[in-house]
This record gives structure tokens, C-alpha cells and sequence, in this order.
């Protein structure tokens, strides 16, 4: 059989960018990502790797200067990154949200003024939806702008900003008065332009510092706190109050097909390792991997791997056809971070007590893949979106 995670029917040019990456990401991700992970190191060499191969334009149309690549294309090259380290994933992520948000609903000035230079990387985007209270009851969100003449003035607290001390473009989701009797349709996107940095970086938005966590390391973390923060009117996407709600998830079912295939790229990695290791260690006069408890964990292994794969190529296809995704996407990023946390904690039991020394990959991987499981939503909300979407296909004519 071919190798794992194989995507059929991708054209010429997608071929050479994906082994474009893997070079990369074999040459220079993964010969560094365990110094730069436990050292909490934000990847400036990797980073101005990606910008050299054009990454941050990667689904950006060419007339802005991007190379106009389809979802399946950036999901496919997420998955690769991933398996190097998952970090380096999550520098391109938010960025590309913001990306696709302010190619599909921005108005054309708003296109022309930040697209061409997020291709080049000039601009990062990070995307602010999350607050400390608020869960995934986004029509709950308390941070509030007022309009003030030309402007509007925000106020309030952001949390969970990847990239939100080195970005210097963020999506805000904030509630806005439209009048609206549904919640939701009263939230307003804004595109809030900053410096890179922490503490108050412009004149009532401050980024306190980076969150320490267990993982995810090397990309920062933050919370974004806004005090009188000005912003004008023709900053708000597609100059449409009230439609926040809507541009933001169009963004985050991109964000879940991505999630699904970073969770693909551990998965891969995780099984690479153990695969290796099981032909290498020997036990009872024989390699490991010749012992049926562990050929047979191998390819329990193997086909989540590929049925996660598998499942993220479809939803990011569907995304690229037009249609609507939201159930494919969660079905994907659902299976693909349970399989990616069942897969990886297997490949740690086949180390054994190598698995538990930091000097092992393993033990990065253990701590990334939690992550994904909370990540755009946890497996509990995808499916509560899988199943409203099976009983508005399924509606019963009983």
C-alpha cells in the first residue's frame, strides 16, 4: 500500500508545494523544534522560512498578491507543518482566518489596503472571538463598542489570542447596538490594527504578556484588554454592523478544517515515531514491533490516521466547492484531534519509560495534542453542530 495520509487527485503544482514543505519541515522544523519548544522560543528563523516560500499568501487571491491556493491546499501544508511542530502551524492559522474573513466579506478598499500585504507577511492576523466568562456562548460576549461619530469605542476583555503579542492585525468580535432581538445579531467584526509587542501597545489596547501553558509552546498566547479603545467605522468588515456573528464563523469552520489537520500532522508524526521505535527496541530476543500486543496497536495506529486524514480532505473539498461545511468540518476536526489524542498516547505507551524523558518527541506530542481537543470548539460542541445538522437533513415527516 502507499504511505499514510496519501490525498489523491491533487494537480502538479499542489504536489510541489506540499514537497516543498516537507523538505522544510524535515530540514528545518523538526531539527529544532524540541530546543525551541522547551525554551518557550518563538521560531524566527522557521517563521521567516514560511514567508520566503510564500505561506502567508497561500489561499490569498494572486491579483493581491497571494498564490490563490484552495483550502485543501493550506490544510494539506497545516498538516505537514504540524507533523514538524504543531506550534509553527498555529503562526499561520489565525493569520490565514483573518485572511479568508477579509477576502470573503471585506469591501474592496478593506481588500486592497490589507491583503497584499498580509501575502507577504507584513501583516499577521490574529482572530478575537474567545473572552474569560464567555465558553462557547458567543451570542453571550460582553465586550461592547459604541459608536462616537466617525469611530467607535470599544471596551472589554479578549482571551486565548494565538499570536496576539506578534500579530499586528486582529479580527474583534464585540457587541454592538443594531436593535437587533437576537443576540448574535448584534455582534460586529472589526479589524483593529496594533504593533507587535505586550503591555499598551496603542493608546487603550493593552496585551499583557503571554499565558504560560502546557503546551503549544513557542507561539504566544495572550489576552487583550480594551480601555476607550478608538477605532473608525470604516474598520468594521465589509462596513456591515450587526454581521459579525456570521463572518466569524464562516471563519471558524476554515479554523476547524484546519484544526483537524493539525491534529492529522501529530497523528502522523506520533505513529512515525512509534513505528521506528518498535523496529529498534528488542524484547525477548526480538524488535517490539514483531510482538502482536504491539504490530497490532501499530495498525489501530495507522487506520486512525488515515481515516482522520481522509475525513479532513473531504471537509476542506466540500469548503472549496462552495458548499456548506459546517457538519463536515466538525465531524472532522471531532475525529481527527480524538483519534490524534488516542493515537499519540499509544505511540507514548510502545516508548515506555523513554516516552516519559523529555529528550524524546513523544513527550512533546503528548502535551500538544490536548490542545485540539479544546481547540475551536471542544468535541462536546462539535457535536452539538453534527447533530443540529443531521436532524435539519434528517427532519423527521412523521
Amino acid at each position: 500500500m502507499a504511505r499514510l495520509a496519501q490525498t489523491a487527485g491533487l494537480t502538479d503544482i499542489q504536489r510541489e508545494i506540499l514537497a516543498t514543505v516537507r523538505g522544510f519541515v524535515d530540514k528545518e522544523v523538526i531539527p529544532h523544534a524540541q530546543e525551541l519548544e522547551h525554551g518557550d522560543t518563538y521560531p524566527e528563523d522557521i517563521v521567516a522560512g514560511m514567508k520566503e516560500m510564500g505561506l502567508f499568501g497561500l489561499t490569498i487571491p494572486e491579483e493581491y498578491g497571494g498564490l490563490g491556493e484552495s483550502l485543501l491546499t493550506y490544510a494539506l501544508v497545516v498538516e505537514e507543518i504540524a507533523r514538524g511542530w504543531m506550534s509553527v502551524s498555529g503562526v499561520i492559522n489565525t493569520h490565514f482566518i483573518v485572511a479568508h474573513m477579509i477576502k470573503q466579506h471585506g469591501t474592496p478598499e478593506q481588500k486592497e489596503y490589507f491583503l497584499p500585504r498580509m501575502a507577504t507577511g507584513e501583516v499577521r492576523g490574529a482572530f478575537s472571538m474567545s473572552e474569560p466568562d464567555l465558553g462557547s456562548d458567543v451570542a453571550a460576549i460582553k465586550t461592547r463598542a459604541k459608536r462616537d461619530g466617525d469611530d467607535y469605542v470599544i471596551d472589554g476583555q479578549k482571551m486565548w489570542l494565538t499570536n496576539g503579542g506578534t500579530s499586528t492585525l486582529v479580527a474583534v468580535l464585540a457587541k454592538t447596538d443594531e436593535g437587533a432581538a437576537k443576540p448574535h445579531q448584534n455582534l460586529t467584526a472589526f479589524l483593529v490594527e496594533k504593533p507587535a509587542g505586550f503591555g499598551e501597545v496603542v493608546p487603550g489596547l493593552t496585551i499583557p504578556g503571554k499565558i504560560d501553558k502546557m503546551g503549544y509552546k513557542g507561539v504566544d498566547t495572550t489576552e487583550a484588554v480594551f480601555s476607550g479603545f478608538r477605532v473608525p467605522a470604516s474598520r468594521v468588515l465589509a462596513e456591515a454592523p450587526g454581521k459579525g456573528f456570521a463572518q466569524m464563523m464562516d471563519g471558524v469552520e476554515v479554523g476547524r478544517v484546519n484544526v483537524a489537520a493539525r491534529a492529522c500532522g501529530i497523528a502522523i508524526r506520533a505513529f512515525e515515531l512509534a513505528v521506528e521505535y518498535a523496529q529498534q527496541r528488542r524484547t525477548f530476543g526480538k524488535p517490539i514491533a514483531e510482538h502482536q500486543a504491539i504490530a497490532f496497536k501499530l495498525a489501530e495506529m495507522a487506520t486512525k490516521v488515515e481515516a482522520a486524514h481522509l475525513m479532513m480532505v473531504n471537509a476542506a473539498r466540500l469548503k472549496d466547492s462552495g458548499q456548506r461545511n459546517d457538519v463536515e468540518a466538525g465531524m472532522a476536526k471531532l475525529i481527527a484531534s480524538e483519534y490524534c489524542a488516542e493515537v499519540t498516547q499509544e505511540s507514548f505507551r510502545i516508548h515506555g519509560g523513554y516516552g516519559y524523558s523529555k529528550e524524546y518527541e513523544i513527550e512533546r506530542l503528548m502535551r500538544e495534542a490536548p490542545f485540539l481537543l479544546i481547540g475551536e470548539g471542544t468535541s462536546e460542541i462539535q457535536k452539538t453542530i453534527i447533530s443540529r445538522g443531521l436532524l435539519r437533513e434528517y427532519k423527521s415527516r412523521g
